[in-house]
């Protein structure tokens, strides 16, 4: 057996790459076509965008060399692929049936056409990397399911947060420690109310979408985070919207533990970020092992009996090709959800919304995401945040409610809404881990 680095440098000299479809060329897309061209063993067979001009803009900014054919079919994709062109397209259909492709990046951010993307994949048996963490904390246990079922893998993607995190958490696990929390660092000054128009500079100046800098300002982006992290451990928030404790990355285990211990938790087994400590993510552990205790103090880990694992940095979408390559040669994914939900995304209203209002979609104007227990969201019947663009206001809403199913009129049938109802009517609340 070889390392991953060994084993992707064998596969270059066998001249059998993992070979890659990406779907979505933003900012995150063309990190990976970067990524991706200078990594061996590695070969992107076809991306997807909603413009050509699009497609050559981002692999201009890549400075992607290689030989491009834009292909509008199934037929002329699979020609320009066997003659060794990166197969360049509109339509994500031609590139999840590349007989080419052995796995699928999703960095389109859309829940809706990420299950659809999704479903396609499973059913021509190509793995999927699932950067759409908004579609995972929605339906993310029921689509693993029907990967599992047919062979194969779904996976977080390699580098964002919940990925990082899961590296740590099986770790730590695997060692036999007991997880007290899990969580991140917030990487942007949380402001609850803030909106695309009171961030468009600072979004130009970053060179950013207004609504992506909105989703990580307002804690949107934050929760959907945790809440994947959540429902790929049984870990779960201690609070409504997690406590989001001032900590220094060297109080980290004295913050984020039982309030027994003088942290702010009422339970152990929990996610949360922390305010204060950027980049990086951590697991806080602890162990009933004196030895344990004595050699953790050795290795300069505190006096416990908490004691925390930190990783620095995450490298976000230059990562998520190890993901891709960990699929193929080992069969394992970078992490995945559990068969049921742990934690809900909820909706909370930015402003007064009145009936008859459409509600825009995450990073706007009309709400933010937070997050609860799963079994919470139930018994409260709240809104999943995945499903509550485009919906209507039924009846005045105040500032700061959270979001109700009576509160709203679904905008319609779409992929999404019938493979929650789906995955409600086979599970039933996760059991939170001790």
């Amino acid at each position: 057996m070889y390392a991953i680095n060994e084993k992707l440098e064998e596969r270059a000299k066998a001249g059998r790459p993992v070979r890659v479809a990406l779907i979505g060329l933003g900012q995150m897309g063309t990190d990976i076509v970067a990524t991706i061209e200078r990594m061996p063993g590695m070969s992107l067979q076809v991306v997807v965008d909603i413009t050509e001009q699009n497609i050559r803009r981002s692999l201009a900014t890549a400075q992607f060399n290689r030989q491009v054919s834009i292909s509008a079919t199934a037929k002329e994709a699979a020609a320009a692929a066997k003659n060794g062109a990166l197969v360049a397209t509109t339509d994500w259909k031609v590139a999840v049936g590349l007989p080419t492709v052995d796995v699928v990046i999703d960095s389109t951010g859309s829940p809706e056409l990420g299950s659809i993307i999704t479903l396609e994949c499973i059913a021509n048996r190509k793995h999927i990397i699932m950067m759409n963490v908004e579609c995972d904390v929605t339906v993310g246990p029921l689509l693993r399911r029907r990967a599992q079922e047919a062979g194969v893998i779904y996976s977080m993607g390699a580098g964002d947060e919940p990925a990082a995190i899961m590296e740590l958490y099986r770790m730590a696990v695997a060692m036999g420690f007991s997880v007290v929390a899990a969580g991140k660092g917030k990487n942007n000054p949380l402001d609850l109310y803030a909106t695309p128009a009171t961030l468009a500079e600072k979004a130009r100046v970053r060179n950013m979408s207004a609504n992506m800098l909105c989703e990580f300002v307002d804690g949107s982006k934050t929760a959907i985070e945790m809440a994947a992290v959540s429902n790929a451990t049984g870990l779960i928030p201690d609070v409504r919207g997690m406590h989001g404790a001032k900590s220094t990355v060297a109080d980290l285990q004295k913050v984020f533990c039982l309030k027994q211990d003088g942290g702010v938790l009422g339970r152990s087994g929990a996610v949360d970020f922390a305010i204060g400590v950027h980049p990086g993510v951590f697991v806080v552990v602890t162990t009933d092992s004196a030895r344990l205790r004595d050699s953790l103090v050795q290795r300069d880990m505190g006096p416990g009996p908490n004691y925390c694992l930190f990783r620095p940095f995450h490298l976000c979408s230059i990562e998520v090709p190890l993901s891709a390559a960990q699929t193929v040669l080992y069969g394992e994914s970078s992490g995945h959800p559990m068969d049921r939900l742990a934690s809900e995304c909820i909706v909370v209203a930015k402003k007064d919304l009145a009936a008859g209002e459409k509600l825009d979609g995450i990073g706007g104007f009309c709400y933010r995401v937070s997050i609860d227990t799963y079994e919470t969201a139930r018994n409260e019947n709240l809104l999943p945040a995945g499903l509550a663009k485009g919906c209507v206001v039924r009846r005045a809403v105040t500032r700061d409610s959270v979001l109700t199913w009576d509160d709203v009129e679904i905008a319609g049938e779409s992929t999404l809404l019938r493979l929650r109802r789906e995955m409600e009517s086979r599970t039933q609340p996760a059991m939170a881990t001790a």
